[in-house]
């Protein structure tokens, strides 16, 4: 498995982030290299985990969904790998991380119904993690450059 993105590598996704639809032709014309070259390092920047190609919906457009961030202080540091596995686990997280300063974990979530959903996710969802002091939450009013991808839970109902 792949450590680190060499040179090739760091053009190729610099060119993805422009554009995720670019064809394999398109980016190896930009990057000055063949098409299958840039099919074969995608497959294997993918089972590497190092990169995943995915549409990104922005907030600001998308009507119904409420971002929020989610500060969670434990009441123990011993477990924090573990909490941190199991917080990021939840349907509605988008992504969460342990980080210094004030909590132990932030995590940003993604709900479709409005506080309703934002309040199931701190008192059920949150809740049956167990081990967790105190959460703080920050609703996000306006945003600039943030494209989203979804959380399982929004994708479910975004499909029916």
């Amino acid at each position: 498995m792949k450590n680190a993105l060499d040179s090739q590598d760091k053009r190729l996704v610099a060119e993805l982030t422009r554009d995720g639809q670019l064809s394999p032709g398109k980016v190896g014309e930009a990057t000055g290299v063949t098409a299958p070259t840039v099919r074969s390092r995608l497959k294997n920047l993918m089972q590497a985990g190092a990169l995943k190609v995915a549409g990104l919906v922005n907030p600001t457009r998308v009507k119904g969904l409420t971002v929020a961030l989610v500060g969670i202080s434990l009441m123990s540091h011993e477990q924090l790998g573990e909490k941190l596995d199991q917080i990021g686990a939840l349907p509605r997280v988008n992504w969460a991380a342990a980080v210094t300063g004030r909590y132990d974990i932030i995590v940003e979530i993604v709900c479709q119904e409005g506080m309703d959903d934002l309040y199931r996710f701190l008192d059920r969802d949150l809740s049956q993690v167990g081990g967790i002091n105190a959460s703080e939450s920050f609703v996000v009013m306006k945003s600039r450059r943030k494209w989203l991808l979804l959380p399982d839970a929004v994708i479910e109902t975004f499909t029916k």
